[in-house]
């Protein structure tokens, strides 16, 4: 019963992060003379981060992205058993979350998942900035990896207590500044996966990078944080 409540409270976490974060982007980012724009957006992925954090980081941890599962235990932080239910429950709560906001995306005239790029992470033609598969790589390994180092460091034991999720939504919202241009930000394959589903085509055959490099960059953090501080602390798991 215990491991149920972790695995729902990342599939409600992730559901969050996607239907937010994705949502900012395909509903108000360029709404008529009031559009949020690509700050907005960064602040609304950053935001969801935080209001989970204290929603369910004492229930799961709040991964609510695959990378950061591998990354932490990578780390030496989280138990690899857990790897595989807990990627499962946030790929789950990306596409739920991504089938809502297609629900309601749909409810205006003239809506095209496709033709919008429904929030969907792409390389080259379909990178924001045109940016090619070299640059789009380097990118999201290199903001995945820190992206772990800033959690690894900011639930370490000796970090300043409480304000762990603060400086894990202010990351993630750094990252979105930089990297909306580039690949549109990914650093999350769960993320990633749900608005792919319904853009389909260039959107799935891109896809495989978003789940390459940043696992691969978040393994790499966790293991560099690992190096940097190799004091034990506890898990990044939750207590129900």
């Amino acid at each position: 019963m215990a491991d149920s409540r972790k695995y729902a409270a990342e599939a409600i976490g992730t559901f969050w992060l996607t239907f937010g974060g994705c949502g900012s982007a395909v509903l108000a980012a360029a709404f008529p003379t009031l559009g949020i724009g690509l700050l907005g957006v960064s602040l609304a992925f950053g935001l969801t981060v935080v209001t989970m954090a204290y929603s369910v980081g004492h229930i799961s941890g709040c991964h609510l992205n695959p990378a950061v599962t591998v990354g932490l235990a990578a780390g030496g932080r989280f138990p690899a058993s857990q790897i595989v239910p807990y990627v499962v429950a946030q790929i789950i709560g990306a596409i739920v979350g991504a089938a809502l906001l297609y629900l309601i995306a749909s409810g205006t005239a003239g809506f095209d998942a496709v033709a919008s790029g429904f929030a969907a992470n792409g390389y080259a033609e379909h990178s924001p900035g045109k940016y090619n598969l070299t640059s789009a790589f380097v990118t999201e390994f290199v903001m995945t990896l820190m992206f772990l180092f800033i959690i690894m460091g900011s639930t370490h034991g000796k970090a300043p207590a409480g304000f762990a999720p603060l400086a894990i939504g202010v990351g993630l919202t750094l990252i979105h500044l930089v990297s909306i241009p580039v690949t549109n930000t990914s650093v999350n394959p769960a993320r990633s996966t749900g608005p792919a589903l319904f853009v389909g085509g260039w959107a799935l055959q891109q896809l495989w990078l978003f789940w390459i490099a940043p696992l691969a960059g978040g393994a790499a953090g966790g293991v560099l944080y690992r190096w940097i501080s190799a004091e034990p602390s506890a898990p990044v798991i939750g207590d129900v």
